[in-house]
């Protein structure tokens, strides 16, 4: 099931997590390989579920030196909430800016983009319109990471698992406009966020 929720006994300790890390990462790193649409230059979303949630709360374990449960349990409260609930899938959009000097003028241009249908699927003519966290945008400024969900409907899910028809994601925000229609190992894997 990859949307059931991680309790503390599916997590390897700091020791036997750091002996499987290597073979994990390289398993993740592949997994996530049909969970990642680049749309544009700037634009990067990453669909999560409980596999890319563990393997997150891992590496922060790893990377704080968590051993104590009430540190671990804080991890849970955090990333639980992002894993879907199995009528929407769930994503981090994160806007990306490689030269320094053009992060604010970047971000700015995106001021707005968290209203309206501006993030979405498309089955069939059909729109399936993120809904962004709110706290992350302001007036005169924007996050560069952004935790969305998709909720379908029960029959857009269907339609999504079951037809053959053409899936897209999309976004169209001002002047920045990108569409990546998905093969049929990205569908798979979206798909199985629904189970």
């Amino acid at each position: 099931m990859m949307n059931t929720l991680i309790q503390k006994s599916d997590l390897l300790n700091i020791i036997d997590y750091e002996k499987q890390r290597d073979t994990y990462r390289s398993e993740l790193i592949d997994y996530k390989k049909n969970r990642r649409f680049k749309l544009g230059p700037n634009i990067l979303i990453t669909f999560e579920n409980s596999k890319t949630m563990k393997f997150q709360i891992q590496e922060m374990m790893r990377a704080e030196r968590m051993v104590h449960d009430s540190q671990i349990e804080e991890e849970l409260n955090v990333y639980n909430p992002l894993i879907p609930s199995g009528d929407e899938l769930s994503a981090t959009l994160f806007i990306e800016i490689t030269d320094p000097e053009k992060i604010r003028p970047v971000l700015d241009s995106f001021i707005g983009l968290t209203e309206g249908v501006n993030v979405f699927f498309e089955i069939d003519g059909e729109k399936v319109a993120a809904e962004f966290e709110e706290g992350r945008e302001k007036e005169d400024n924007i996050s560069s990471v952004h935790y969305i969900r998709f909720p379908f409907t029960e029959e857009q899910k269907n339609n999504f698992v079951n037809d053959s028809s053409s899936i897209s994601i999309n976004i169209h925000y001002g002047e920045y406009s990108h569409s990546i229609v998905l093969d049929d190992n990205m569908k798979n894997s979206l798909a199985d966020d629904f189970i």
